[in-house]
This record gives structure tokens, C-alpha cells and sequence, in this order.
């Protein structure tokens, strides 16, 4: 048991070399700690008011979170008192965007004015819409987005669950790009072949 607490130190020291604490420097305030969400909402992100007060974030912000493999996307930030002041609490579909997994480190940024979506343009995964009839937007789509001012980046994957059958879609893409809000004048198309989730996991 011994000789395996061992091996593992190294990790220990590296990560706290990655966060800059092993030479001496103080973090950069707006890197974060990946954690699981509480509420799972794909478009928000929950911080501790302590953290959001140093970042000068206000709840309802959008928020641009930089991932791994250069990856990023928007999201909506909210407090969560029981959240740690290092940590950042987020889905599994944002981290899926990101590429990373909890205890990965991501930085978080103020997105200043988001603009709202003139368009956006989403296709759902094939391998999510076998055995799915009826309207994909009627059903999915605008439930989804109805009144909830989502932030949506070009690119980005996202999950709805509605009729007893989860649907994956993907944003094809935004107008104005590559990240917009979904406001009630947004127009959602959703015409289209499905996206090949081969063509995703490359």
C-alpha cells in the first residue's frame, strides 16, 4: 500500500505545480477546478458568490469557459453557496464541449455583451433520433429554448430530454457567430440531414 501512495504523489505534485502554487505564485483567480453540477442545466454554470465577487460576475452573466484541446463555450453563471471558492460546478454536457473531467482545470471569463441570435441552425446525432416520430422542433427544440435566453457557441453538443426519449443536437451555426444568445426572435432551424456521430468522436 505503501509503495502504490507513492506513485500517485507525483500527480499530487504535479497538479499543484500546474496551478502554479508549487512556485510560489498566487493561481490566477478565474482558473477553476472542475465539479459536478447540482442542477443539471446545460446551459449554466454555478460558482461561490465569494468567487463570482472576485471575478466581478453578477448572476445571469454569460460566461466564456476555456476547456481543454482548445475548446470553449458559453454558459450562464449562477451562485451556489455550497460551491468551493476554487471549483466550478458544471454538467456533464459542458464538460463534454470542453473535454474535460471533473478535477480538470478550466479558466472562466467574462463574455461582456453576448449578442442575441439573428439564427441558429441545429441538427440532431443520428444514433440519438432512432425510433423518434414527430416534430423534432415542436417536441425538443422549442420547449428547450422557450423563454430561457440560452447561450449557444458554434460547434457545442447539447442534450434535451422530452418525451421519455433524450435527443442530442449539435449547433451547426450561429448568426452572429460563433456564439449567440437564443432570444423569443431567435429563428431555430433544424432542416437537414442528421450529424454522423462518427464525425463527432473523430
Amino acid at each position: 500500500m505503501v509503495k502504490q501512495e507513492e506513485e500517485t504523489k507525483p500527480d499530487a505534485d504535479m497538479k499543484e505545480a500546474i496551478l502554479g502554487a508549487a512556485a510560489g505564485k498566487k493561481r490566477s483567480p478565474n482558473r477553476l477546478i472542475v465539479d459536478d453540477a447540482t442542477n443539471d442545466d446545460n446551459s449554466v454554470i454555478q460558482l461561490s458568490p465569494a468567487k463570482m465577487e472576485e471575478l466581478q460576475l453578477f448572476r445571469g452573466d454569460t460566461v466564456l469557459i476555456k476547456g481543454k484541446k482548445g475548446r470553449d463555450t458559453v454558459c450562464i453563471v449562477l451562485s451556489d453557496d455550497a460551491c468551493d471558492d476554487s471549483a466550478v460546478r458544471m454538467n456533464k454536457v459542458v464538460r463534454k464541449n470542453l473535454r474535460v473531467r471533473l478535477a480538470d482545470v478550466v479558466t472562466v471569463t467574462s463574455c461582456g455583451d453576448v449578442p442575441y441570435g439573428k439564427r441558429i441552425h441545429v441538427l440532431p446525432l443520428d444514433d440519438t433520433i432512432e425510433g423518434v416520430t414527430g416534430n423534432l422542433f415542436d417536441v425538443y427544440l422549442k420547449p428547450y429554448f422557450l423563454e430561457a435566453y440560452r447561450p449557444v457557441k458554434k460547434g457545442d453538443l447539447f442534450l434535451v430530454r422530452a418525451a421519455m426519449h433524450p435527443v442530442e443536437f449539435k449547433v451547426v451555426e450561429t448568426d452572429p457567430a460563433p456564439y449567440c444568445i437564443v432570444a423569443p426572435d431567435t429563428v431555430i432551424h433544424c432542416e437537414g440531414e442528421p450529424v454522423k456521430r462518427e464525425d463527432e468522436e473523430k
